[in-house]
């Protein structure tokens, strides 16, 4: 019976103990899923909150958090953007968005989809982090017609390549995102 005990006190110990792992992690970005609080960064940091704020955040230092956010540590180093050999335009600015930070590591963009309402056919330039603020599902089309449908909620973090063409329409709910540009 103690031997029991003692085992199920290591495994519930060990259980305890497990670090917790970024939402993504890749080359360019790590990206957290904090609430409230959040140790200093290792990288310089972009934070998003689900509220729709975002600020820098540089190397070394400890965020503010309130609340759910995303940290995005951007990892060395930047990516120079992709050549838009399209006969579209690049994905921002479009019409509707706002942007509400940019330095020489990010463009952050705040943007609404309007319901049935598709955005220009458009090329993505840069390697993106999207944080979803809302409950909708998007369908996003290539110039040569696939489409996909892609649900979203609340929460939702997406790392997106560059290199990429497409439209987006929002077929259900409502759906906001912060959308960072890695340069």
């Amino acid at each position: 019976m103690v031997r029991i005990l003692l085992l199920c006190a290591i495994l519930f110990q060990g259980g305890t103990q497990t670090a917790l792992k970024p939402v993504i992690d890749n080359d360019r970005v790590a990206v957290w899923d904090v609430i409230d609080s959040a140790t200093a960064q290792p990288f310089d940091a972009v934070v998003v909150s689900l509220s729709g704020s975002a600020t820098f955040l540089p190397r070394g230092k400890s965020p503010k958090i309130a609340g759910r956010s995303m940290v995005i540590n951007l990892k060395d180093p930047p990516v120079a953007p992709r050549a838009n050999t399209t006969s579209y335009p690049l994905a921002f600015p479009r019409p509707g968005s706002k942007k509400i930070l940019e330095n020489d590591r990010v463009i952050v963009w705040d943007y609404t989809w309007t319901p049935g309402e598709a955005t220009p056919m458009h090329f993505h330039d840069k390697d993106v982090v999207v944080v979803f603020l809302d409950e909708g599902d998007l369908t996003s089309t290539t110039p040569d017609g696939q489409v996909v449908l892609n649900p979203y909620t609340p929460g939702t973090v997406r790392f997106n390549a560059g290199g990429r063409t497409h439209t987006e329409t929002l077929v259900r709910g409502k759906q906001r995102a912060i959308i960072t540009e890695l340069k």
